[in-house]
């Protein structure tokens, strides 16, 4: 049995979690700037700030590292929208000959080719006779650090 690329999760929806924001402060990721005085505002709902169309949308967990330079490692988790149209700036679930696969499409000319972000995964050109079918668009990626 072939190794799965990627997991599967529907997002539970009206969960009641809320996290907590943090309002006031910035936190700068160059140079250290005075701390200003920060407080807590009303809690988020992070399905509504992820989650555009809940009905399409699913959490999908990446095995494998084709898309590491694209800053997407094993383990991180992808909020994908099955609604969404493909863009060459969008990264795709794609089910390529019957097996899941992370890639970013592109057209060059008259070819179309799936392209991983990893220089050991060769481009997959694709053509009349390739079973392809885009599966849904990342829309997050949430990385545990």
């Amino acid at each position: 049995m072939p190794k799965r690329e990627i997991e599967i999760f529907p997002i539970a929806q009206d969960a009641g979690t809320f996290v907590q924001l943090i309002e006031g402060a910035e936190v700068h990721a160059g140079f250290p700037s005075p701390v200003q005085e920060a407080y807590q505002s009303q809690p988020i709902d992070l399905n509504k700030e992820l989650v555009a169309h809940p009905a399409t949308t699913y959490l999908v967990k990446v095995v494998g590292d084709s898309m590491i330079n694209e800053g997407i490692d094993a383990g991180d988790m992808l909020v994908v929208d099955r609604s969404l149209f493909p863009t060459e700036k969008s990264i795709a679930v794609c089910i390529y000959e019957g097996e899941f696969a992370l890639k970013r499409i592109i057209q060059r000319d008259d070819a179309v080719f799936l392209l991983s972000g990893n220089e050991a995964y060769p481009p997959i050109r694709i053509d009349n006779t390739t079973d392809l079918q885009v599966w849904g668009v990342v829309v997050w990626v949430l990385k545990r650090k």
